[in-house]
């Protein structure tokens, strides 16, 4: 469901304009607390700062229920910010996340990766009105990522194929790619941040190898899949795995240069590439990520 101006969605659940719930004031939309590494110097005054990380963003919200003179109106609300905040698929499920997604005006919708952590009731005195007070808190990834996920879907990279040109030749030369900024590998990241992305690989194959360009980075499996079967990647932080067929771990089967951690998706335009051995020319890699942004 895409936002309107000033709307907030929290776990499924819209506040703000056109819904019950009234927003009053947001906190922590910007830098988020830093993990610092500094080391007091032993010798003289001062410290020697070290490697400093982001810490897990906090957002507070303060709203409230308005459905005037409807009190059992404003008591389903509550109901229903309880029950988005509780949902066992997320709450009971180690590493499962909620979305926080935010339309602040002259903006695209963006959104954050995290859990429910506060979701009450400060008051329920004027409940009878239809009012009730609200605070809402969400800890999250400190990334903001884009609310529309890009897709893209690529046959078999043929463009490093070593057998060469074959005899007679004939003038004019060329190698296929009309206009190289058409090409099917290019992907677009529109944050200021590297993009982590999801990929499947689709067989039959055997040993894919999958890079992008402008990093040199590179995912490479020894593996081989059949037709129908697949291997998803995750390069996600806080979900990096690699699953065969939906269930089976096939971690084991990446070369140990390949680091998921590192495979990102550069800001603006970059070109990802991929090979593999498939004589039937019937697989498939599907890439889909997020844009990535320091700021809302």
């Amino acid at each position: 469901m895409s936002l309107k101006d000033w709307q907030i969605d929290v776990a499924g659940l819209i506040l703000g304009p056109g819904s019950p719930y009234v927003l009053a004031d947001v906190t922590g939309l910007g830098a988020p607390p830093l993990r610092t590494q500094d080391v007091d110097n032993p010798v003289d005054d001062g410290a020697y700062p070290g490697v400093d990380y982001y810490g897990q963003r906090l957002v507070r919200i303060e709203a409230a229920i308005r459905t005037p003179g409807d009190p059992a109106a404003a008591t389903d609300a509550l109901a229903r910010l309880h029950e988005a905040a509780a949902r066992p698929s997320v709450r009971r499920t180690a590493g499962a996340l909620a979305v926080l997604r935010l339309k602040w005006p002259g903006r695209e919708a963006r959104r954050l990766y995290g859990r429910v952590r506060r979701a009450d009731a400060i008051s329920t005195a004027q409940t009878i009105y239809g009012w009730i007070p609200l605070e809402i808190e969400f800890a999250a990834d400190p990334r903001f990522h884009g609310d529309v996920q890009q897709t893209l879907t690529l046959p078999l990279d043929i463009s490093q194929d070593r057998q060469g040109f074959k005899a007679p030749l004939t003038a004019p030369l060329t190698t296929g790619v009309a206009n190289p900024s058409t090409r099917p590998g290019w992907v677009h990241n529109d944050g200021d941040l590297p993009a982590y992305p999801k990929l499947r690989i689709t067989g039959p194959i055997t040993n894919p190898r999958i890079w992008i360009v402008e990093t040199g980075r590179s995912l490479e499996l020894s593996i081989t899949l059949g037709q129908g079967e697949w291997v998803d990647i995750d390069t996600r932080p806080g979900t990096r795995w690699v699953l065969r067929n939906g269930t089976g771990n096939a971690s084991s089967a990446l070369a140990g240069a390949s680091r998921l951690d590192r495979f990102t998706i550069p800001s603006g335009r970059s070109e990802l590439r991929w090979t593999a051995t498939d004589y039937t020319n019937t697989c498939r890699l599907t890439v889909q990520w997020r844009d990535a942004h320091t700021a809302l």
